[in-house]
C-alpha cells in the first residue's frame, strides 16, 4: 500500500493544444478488485494522448480522464483477486488512462513483467505500440513469415515497432516515411525498402514487388483508395488511425474480383478481457525477442512530466523518430 494520499498529475484544462497540459494535484488512486495501483516510473506519449487533449477521443466512461495509456513502474497495491503481481515488482502495462501522474490505476492483467536485462525508460515504450502491433499485425492481420507488408509511417513509436516484429518474423517488410534520414532509420530497422512518400509512390513500387500482402496504416484519407491499389491479390488493409482524416471515395469492385479484406481496430475500447488476451500472447511470442535484444523499442527523447506540453509539441511537429517519454518517477 501506498503512503501518499495525494500525487503529481498533469491535467488537461480545456480542449486544446498543447499548452492545456497542467501539473495539477490529485487523490491517489485506490485499487479495486482485479487491479493493481504502479508508481509509475516513466510514461509513454502517443498520438491518442493528444487526440484526447484536443477533445477528439474521449476516455471510456469507466477510465480516469487524465491522460497517458502506457507506463513503467513498481506495484505498490494489489487488489482482491490479484494473484501473479507483489509489492514489489517491476512491470510495464498498458493503461485506461492515467499515465500523466505519479500513480496510476490498472487492469492487473494488463501488465507484463520489464524484459529481462530492459531499462525502466525503455519498457514504458512497449505497452501502448506492441499492443497495437501485435494485435493488428498478426492477430488480426494473420502477417506470415515471407510475406511483403507495408507499414505507414515507418519512423513513428507504431512504425519502428511493426519493421522490427515483422522482419523478426521472416517478413519482407516495405515503409513509407517523410523524409530521407526518416527512411534511413527505417532500414536500419530491418525495412528491405523505404519509400520518401514525398518523391516516390508507393504504389507503384509494391506494384513492381507483386502488391502487398499486409498493409498497416494509421493516415486514411486518400492513402484508403491509394493502399487498395497496393495490394497483392488476397491482400489485407489493417487500417488503426486517420490522420488523414477516416473519409474516403473506393470502388468496391475490386475488393471483390481481387478478394481483399479491409479491417481494423482501436485498443482502447476493447474489453479488459481482450486486451488481457493481447498481453498474453504478447508474453509469449514477443518478450523472448525483447529480452535477447533481437527486438528494442526507439525512443526520440524525454522529458520530465512538467513538460508534458513541450513533448506534445515535439510529437505534433512529427519530426521524431520512435518514442516520447516523460519520466515521472
Amino acid at each position: 500500500m501506498t503512503q501518499a494520499h495525494t500525487m503529481r498529475v498533469i491535467e488537461i484544462s480545456e480542449p486544446g493544444g498543447p499548452e492545456v497540459l497542467v501539473p495539477a494535484e490529485r487523490a491517489v488512486p485506490v485499487a479495486g478488485a482485479g487491479e493493481i495501483i504502479i508508481r509509475v516510473a516513466y510514461a509513454g506519449v502517443n498520438r491518442p494522448d493528444a487526440l484526447q487533449r484536443a477533445g477528439a477521443y474521449a476516455p471510456p466512461p469507466d477510465a480516469s480522464d487524465l491522460p497517458g495509456l502506457e507506463c513503467s513502474g513498481t506495484v505498490v497495491e494489489t487488489g482482491p483477486g490479484v494473484t501473479r503481481w507483489s509489492v514489489g515488482d517491476k512491470v510495464c502495462a498498458l493503461l485506461p488512462g492515467g499515465g500523466y501522474g505519479e500513480y496510476v490505476m490498472t487492469p492487473a492483467a494488463h501488465a507484463l513483467p520489464v524484459p529481462e536485462g530492459m531499462d525502466m525508460r525503455s519498457a514504458a515504450c512497449l505497452p501502448e505500440t506492441f499492443f497495437t502491433v501485435f494485435s493488428n499485425v498478426f492477430m488480426r492481420g494473420g502477417l506470415k513469415a515471407g510475406e511483403r507488408f507495408l507499414v505507414h509511417g515507418g519512423s513513428s513509436g507504431i512504425g519502428t515497432t511493426a519493421i522490427q516484429l515483422a522482419a523478426a518474423r521472416g517478413a519482407r517488410v516495405f515503409a513509407t516515411a517523410g523524409s530521407d534520414e526518416k527512411c534511413a532509420a527505417c532500414t536500419d530497422l530491418g525495412a528491405e525498402r523505404a519509400i520518401n512518400y514525398r518523391n516516390e509512390d508507393f504504389v507503384e513500387i509494391l506494384k513492381a514487388e507483386g502488391g502487398a500482402n499486409l498493409i498497416l496504416d494509421m493516415v486514411g484519407g486518400d492513402y484508403i483508395p491509394r493502399n487498395v491499389n497496393a495490394l497483392a491479390n488476397d491482400g489485407r488493409l489493417v487500417q488503426i488511425a486517420f490522420l488523414s482524416g477516416p473519409k474516403a471515395e473506393l470502388n468496391f469492385a475490386q475488393v471483390m474480383a481481387r478478394r481483399l479484406t479491409i479491417t481494423g481496430s482501436t485498443l482502447r475500447p476493447q474489453s479488459r478481457a481482450a486486451k488481457a488476451a493481447i498481453a498474453e500472447a504478447l508474453e509469449a511470442e514477443i518478450w523472448p525477442l525483447l529480452a535477447s535484444g533481437r527486438v528494442a523499442p526507439v525512443i526520440d527523447s524525454e522529458y520530465p512530466l512538467e513538460d508534458a506540453a513541450k513533448a506534445h509539441a515535439r510529437m505534433e511537429t512529427s519530426q521524431h523518430v520512435g518514442k516520447i517519454v516523460l519520466k515521472v518517477e
